[in-house]
């Protein structure tokens, strides 16, 4: 036990706070049941967007590298960090009744990563979900490599940062009861080399690596990638989850109603404010963010903070309610 915890910030062996407030509030406003439905209008943000991408792909696929790198960070990044918080959003079956539709539309949202996350994603967060802080079922934890060679050093933090999307894509191993590769695995590294060199061959070389690029910044050293950190990170402990209330979640999807979403996993991101409005007295008590920018430049300076500031569990206590049997079909992809 004491080698799973060692050098985490907190352990904690009580209850899953989400479990104890979701019970809470539930009783005293049993009508935010009501808001647990599905989006479809959220696949026409998924197609948009998609064409978005693609349209910009093909627009800087002619220009020097400097102003890939620009339009990268400026409009790609936001585009594709929105695509990931979709994905979440078919990960939760919240725009399609039938599963199998909401993991086409997951499949669809990866294309302009170049990469395939959509599958992978739709397993380890659903295990992160049901096992908050757990080291060997939790992929969101960072693996105790990486808090080592990291350290609380400012410019260890910030590499580790620009390159999240690596290390993030090896933690799955050590994830127990999780198979990594099957046939729709499989079949999402096809559609992305497809669409890859479809690019390549429309396009060329430039306009993937625009993709590549915006891919690599939406959740790196980006303010969209210190989601990553407020979410989690324990900037104010003991509480484990964190709230960003702030402008972009007009356009990343009300990503940033964390506490919400952990609360009652199956309301889409278009309820997630309205779960605030009609309980308020339960989250305006939490310590929440304002911006992800000054979050990201706190994380890299703050020498208080490293991948150990986390709350680490050592046994699986209670997990997320399935309020819904659309949560719960999502539990069992």
């Amino acid at each position: 036990m004491e080698s799973i915890t060692k050098g985490y910030l907190q352990h904690s062996e009580a209850i899953n706070p989400h479990v104890t407030r979701v019970k809470a509030i539930l009783k005293k406003y049993p009508d935010i049941s009501k808001l647990m439905v599905r989006n479809p209008t959220t696949f026409v943000y998924i197609i948009l967007i998609v064409s978005l991408q693609v349209t910009m792909a093909w627009l800087v696929s002619s220009q020097p590298w400097w102003v890939i790198l620009i339009a990268a960070y400026t409009v790609g990044a936001f585009a594709n960090h929105a695509l990931f918080v979709l994905t979440h959003e078919c990960t939760h079956n919240l725009i399609f009744k039938k599963r199998i539709y909401n993991i086409f539309a997951g499949l669809l949202c990866d294309l302009p990563n170049t990469i395939p996350t959509s599958i992978g994603f739709r397993r380890y967060h659903m295990k992160h979900h049901s096992h908050q802080g757990q080291y060997y079922h939790d992929a969101d934890i960072a693996s105790h490599w990486e808090a080592k060679m990291v350290k609380n050093i400012w410019w260890r933090k910030a590499l580790w940062l620009a390159f999240f999307p690596i290390f993030q894509a090896i933690r799955p191993p050590r994830i127990k009861e999780m198979k990594l590769v099957d046939n729709w695995t499989i079949f999402n590294l096809f559609v992305c080399i497809v669409f890859n060199a479809a690019i390549v061959y429309f396009f060329g070389w430039a306009a993937l690596g625009y993709l590549a690029l915006s891919f690599f910044t939406s959740i790196g050293l980006h303010p969209v990638g210190a989601r990553w950190i407020q979410e989690h990170y324990l900037i104010k402990p003991p509480q484990e989850t964190y709230d960003y209330y702030g402008p972009l979640n007009k356009i990343q999807f009300n990503i940033g109603y964390h506490n919400e979403h952990h609360d009652f996993p199956s309301v889409p991101w278009s309820n997630l404010p309205k779960v605030r409005a009609m309980a308020p007295e339960f989250y305006e008590t939490l310590y929440y963010h304002k911006s992800w920018t000054k979050l990201l430049l706190q994380f890299i300076f703050d020498k208080n903070l490293s991948l150990y500031s986390r709350s680490v569990r050592t046994k699986r206590t209670v997990g997320e309610p399935m309020h819904t049997e659309m949560y719960a079909d999502s539990v069992s992809s």
